[in-house]
């Protein structure tokens, strides 16, 4: 008996570092991290007519994604006059705990995976700059305030510069001449690029266990006057200025500058919280952004807010440091998580 042709892709989780919010707005920059958690998906050919998928990321969580990065796929199947196959798809998260999110962008994740397998299995090859843009054409249809910084985290990974692209344009162009001419038209907006490392600090992460929804914020935000206002302007202002510092900062090696702008992030994300009231800052992570700063770090929450994770850049060099606050976030319900940045894009296989 023949086994098999399996194919399998990983994509990494992310963090926000700054920019959040903002990023929204398209040419907008943000700076992410991709981690060293992963979703993994393994396409081989269903044995019926129809596609199948098993997974652990729980019953919400895998659609609508997962079926729309495999249609996503199939129409560029069918632009190139290739069959799309039904397939048997196999995910699995470690982005998750026992049906819930640490806030790591799991359906990014799933999404940019899905679809790389899915069209390797089905004989196309992607660039990075392709895979990405299929992405964000499957989770646009699906929530169109997203960035789309997940994505490019998961798709290029370690620390990138990410400006988000205008994806009304995108999704337009598509629709209009067909998901290959918007792959190969440049994208109002899009630019995305690496940057270093932070040299001399090191990245702690820390979640509240309390899961919240970014498309639930961001979709709450959008609704609100505030959205075009002055005080927009100047949110968008601010963070486009620290954004930029930090990046700067990371390009050159500057420890102490980026930890300052870390800290402007948190000031502005704390600025926006009380104009809007959105609930961005919850105790746990009021109190997890207390701790580092307590020992001269530099903390925000990472993403959306309202739950999930929060990060802090602390001295490598003081390892006391680390202990000392993962125990002080302990004692404040926060729990420290093993996460560490991925350095580069998890390896692809197939069998």
């Amino acid at each position: 008996m023949t086994p098999r042709r399996t194919v399998v892709r990983r994509a990494p989780g992310k963090l926000f570092v700054a920019g959040e919010y903002a990023v929204v707005e398209p040419g907008t920059p943000a700076i992410l991290v991709a981690v060293d958690r992963e979703v993994t998906v393994t396409v081989s050919e269903a044995t019926g007519a129809d596609t199948v998928v098993s997974t652990d990321l729980g019953p919400r969580t895998r659609t609508p994604h997962v079926s729309a990065a495999i249609d996503t796929v199939g129409r560029l199947l069918t632009e190139h006059g290739l069959p799309a196959p039904p397939l048997h798809l196999s995910i699995s998260s470690q982005l998750h705990e026992r049906g819930r999110k640490f806030g790591l962008g799991s359906s990014g994740a799933v999404t940019v995976a899905t679809i790389s397998a899915a069209a390797a299995f089905s004989g196309l090859a992607l660039s990075h700059d392709h895979l990405f843009r299929l992405a964000l054409l499957t989770t646009a249809r699906i929530d169109p305030n997203g960035s789309g910084g997940d994505l490019a985290a998961s798709t290029w990974g370690g620390w990138i510069a990410y400006r988000s692209p205008d994806r009304a344009f995108a999704l337009d162009l598509a629709r209009r001449n067909g998901v290959g001419e918007a792959l190969r038209t440049e994208w109002p907006g899009l630019d995305v690029r690496r940057l270093p490392p932070p040299e001399g600090l090191a990245l702690e992460v820390g979640w509240t266990g309390t899961p919240a929804s970014t498309t639930s914020l961001v979709s709450d935000l959008h609704r609100r006057t505030w959205r075009c206002s002055a005080a927009h302007r100047e949110y968008v202002t601010a963070a486009t200025d620290l954004v930029g510092a930090a990046t700067a900062a990371l390009e050159r090696g500057d420890g102490p500058h980026l930890l300052h702008q870390i800290r402007r992030a948190r000031h502005q994300l704390a600025r926006l919280d009380d104009q809007v009231g959105l609930g961005i800052f919850t105790t746990e992570l009021t109190a997890l952004c207390d701790v580092a700063e307590s020992v001269g770090s530099a903390a925000k929450p990472s993403g959306a807010g309202g739950g999930d994770c929060g990060i802090a850049l602390l001295d490598a060099e003081a390892p006391w440091d680390a202990r000392h606050v993962r125990e002080r976030w302990a004692a404040a319900g926060v729990r420290p998580l093993t996460i560490r940045p991925a350095t580069q894009r998890i390896e692809e296989s197939s069998a």
